[in-house]
């Protein structure tokens, strides 16, 4: 995953998160769940997969082995 098409699928993700569309719906999923509430949990779900995948295609590896590397001189300086 490259830099442009995680901030793009960012950037819909903050457009889905605003659903002014199931405001005034009082529909029930499942005999119970408002809609609203379903539509943000199954929200949940997708935001926490996504962060996850970007995690691990997108971490910055090379900045981790730097500082990792950093902290190993400075404790054998001591």
């Amino acid at each position: 995953m490259n830099k442009p098409v995680i901030l793009i699928i960012f950037l819909v993700l903050v457009v889905l998160h605003q659903d002014f569309w199931n405001w005034d719906n009082a529909s029930l999923v499942f005999g119970f769940m408002p809609v609203g509430l379903f539509y943000h949990a199954c929200y949940s779900l997708v935001a926490a997969l996504f962060w996850g995948l970007v995690m691990k295609f997108a971490w910055p590896t090379e900045l981790e082995e730097w500082a990792e590397g950093n902290s190993n001189d400075e404790e054998g300086a001591e």
